[in-house]
């Protein structure tokens, strides 16, 4: 083995110095380096001094530590370095480091380090779960969080900590502390409408226009398929004093889905399981229609309701008082048939047919009641004496806002005793009108009552969606 000693190494030409050549290592042994300035193969420093300053490296480069190697002396600037291997049971955390804790298997405990000033440790919520099994993050010995000698206890979602020791008077003190759970929703997310809550599921309630908007898709496919309840304007009724007996409007179309099994509802026996008539959204908006119900009139024939819509599921305005067709028919008059209900047809079945009039002799006319969604218009009768109109349809009952409420119900007809009418003062489950000539329930889609002089103005109609968000 060779060597040479000398005491100086110098430049014969210029300020440039080679040690080696191309393909060789150079090595230096030792652990005082004096040179002032020692040179990297690409022109830039290795070290560099000026003075009592030492500078690694030169602009551009990036200085690491060896595999296994630590540094000390360098200090820290308020930050940690992130362990990425979640705890998911009680440990000892290190000076220096973040933690991302799980607590998604049960409560546990941090313990902190024996305390130093600038000793910092930081905590974070790994998977949102501290709100129903907590981090307990516990001082070493006698040492204090805040000033107090106890243990502290994490349980707020989302929640991340930064905790920085002071002195033996406060101890740890928090830093930085957020309880924003920033995170990507896995759910089904949508706006619009009257918006309520029933156990996990979202409830959009439309009593007029408006625009159902999906902002964030479910993760799990089959809870982007949506239950609705799409109920159109009832129909107005017919009828006057004077010029026989005339029917009551028919009850607007009653369309219902349902998303089985995500969600099972107590529905209406209308109700269609996904997927048959249920709707699959997506991030879009939807139009939202609310048929407004149709006029009452004592001249020519009622007014259809109108149509109420969400995406694809159209319910059809109830029938006019006179026969007219529609969601449900309109009752018929002493010289017309009943109206046709689902019309157009929907299967199920959006609504029932009217009620027929009958002429009872001597004077005496009676009408139908209007149809509704849960039953046929019923029959005019010419007892008791004098003659009354038959009583509307039903309506129907839904769960689809978290407690039942009964919608669709006809409207009453009425009857003429040598020109003196005698209305039918039924009540009609669903908001149908009933007595002489009274309106409809507003959004109950039922319809208007026959009457004189004047009838009776169908409801308006109601749409409600319902979706699974947590």
């Amino acid at each position: 083995m060779s060597k040479i000693e000398v005491n100086t190494v110098d430049a014969q030409c210029g300020s440039t110095v080679t040690i080696g050549s191309s393909g060789k290592n150079v090595k230096i042994e030792g652990n005082d380096i004096r040179s002032n300035d020692y040179k990297a193969s690409d022109g830039g420093n290795i070290i560099n001094q000026s003075g009592t300053t030492i500078t690694l490296g030169a602009s551009g480069d990036t200085i690491s530590l060896a595999s296994g190697a630590s540094q000390t002396g360098f200090g820290r600037t308020g930050t940690v370095d992130w362990n990425t291997t979640p705890k998911t049971a009680t440990f000892s955390a290190v000076s220096g480091d973040g933690f991302f804790c799980n607590t998604t298997g049960g409560a546990f405990t941090c313990n902190l380090p024996a305390g130093s000033a600038g000793a910092i440790v930081s905590l974070a919520d790994y998977a949102g779960t501290w709100q129903t099994n907590a981090l307990t993050v516990s001082p070493n010995g006698s040492e204090k969080i805040g000033s107090v000698n106890a243990d502290v206890i994490l349980n707020t979602e989302g929640q991340s900590v930064t905790l920085v020791y002071v002195d033996g008077t406060q101890g740890w003190i928090n830093t930085m502390d957020s309880t924003s759970n920033v995170r990507g929703n896995p759910n089904l997310v949508a706006t619009g409408g009257t918006i309520t809550t029933c156990g996990n599921f979202k409830i959009h309630t439309f009593t007029g226009p408006g625009t159902f908007t999906v902002t964030n898709l479910s993760a799990t496919a089959a809870e982007n398929t949506v239950g609705y309840m799409v109920l159109a304007g009832g129909g107005g009724g017919y009828g006057n004093a004077s010029a026989g007996a005339k029917g009551g409007g028919g009850a607007g179309g009653f369309r219902e889905g349902r998303n089985v099994p995500i969600d099972n509802f107590t529905a209406s026996p209308l109700v269609a399981n996904a997927p048959t008539n249920a709707v699959t959204v997506t991030a879009q908006a939807y139009p939202i229609t609310v048929g407004g119900g149709g006029a009452g009139t004592s001249s020519g024939n009622g007014s259809n309701g109108s149509n109420s819509i969400f995406s694809t599921i159209t319910s059809a305005g109830g029938g006019y008082g006179q026969g007219g067709p529609g969601g449900s028919g309109g009752g018929g008059g002493y010289s017309t048939p009943a109206g046709n209900g689902n019309t157009p047809p929907t299967t199920p079945s959006q609504g029932n047919n009217g009620g027929v009039g009958v002429i009872i002799g001597g004077g005496e006319t009676t009408s139908g009641g209007g149809g509704g969604a849960g039953a046929t218009g019923n029959n005019g009768s010419p007892s008791p004496t004098p003659a009354r109109g038959g009583v509307g349809g039903n309506g129907i009952a839904t769960s689809i806002t978290g407690s039942p409420v009964t919608r669709g119900g006809g409207g009453n007809g009425t009857g003429e005793a040598s020109s003196s009418a005698t209305f039918n003062p039924t009540s009609v489950p669903g908001g149908g009108g009933s007595g002489n000539g009274d309106n409809a329930t507003t959004n109950s889609g039922g319809g208007g009552a026959a009457g004189g002089p004047s009838s009776g103005a169908g409801g308006s109609g109601i749409v409600v969606i319902r979706y699974k968000f947590q």
